[in-house]
């Protein structure tokens, strides 16, 4: 008799820009595991997050000072039984996923919510969970890991901004 694989949630954000929103944290409630792809700003984002759950973030080009000095520039993890990469600007990384055996890259930078299978890789960008920036959605993302099995969506967060 076979064992069912279990079911990991991993929450994924990026740009922040020190913005914590509380409809974020409602989303990422509940997670397995957090990663953040970059542009934190404020050692107090990631100290929030980490209260949530298991946290994993990068550095992105906006991530400045002491606080951020021991951040990677690029983290790869493992999830069960999948490899994740995280980076904040997808056009930085000099690796090939597929032949680093990478499963999942999760990145930032561009704002724009992204869910793409490139060949036998997942390509996620949550969009940004901080300032809206011209027209882009307020999002957040989360990855269902089942075994072998990976699933990705996206989740606007704010539909429209409030006034207060």
């Amino acid at each position: 008799m076979r064992s069912e694989a279990s079911r990991t949630r991993v929450g994924l954000v990026s740009d922040t820009h020190n913005l914590l929103r509380p409809e974020a944290i409602a989303f990422l409630r509940g997670c397995d595991r957090i990663v953040h792809a970059g542009d934190i700003m404020e050692a107090a984002v990631l100290d929030e997050l980490g209260r949530l759950a298991p946290l994993t973030a990068v550095r992105g080009n906006n991530d400045r000072g002491d606080w951020a000095r021991h951040l990677r520039e690029v983290e790869i993890i493992t999830v069960g039984e999948l490899k994740l990469c995280a980076i904040h600007d997808l056009s930085q990384l000099d690796l090939d996923p597929a032949r680093a055996g990478i499963d999942v890259v999760v990145s930032g930078h561009s704002h724009k919510p992204l869910v793409e299978r490139r060949g036998g890789t997942l390509f996620v960008n949550p969009g940004s969970a901080g300032p809206r920036r011209f027209s882009l959605p307020i999002a957040a993302a989360e990855l269902v890991i089942e075994g072998r099995l990976v699933s990705a969506r996206i989740v606007e967060l704010v539909t429209r901004e409030r006034t207060t």
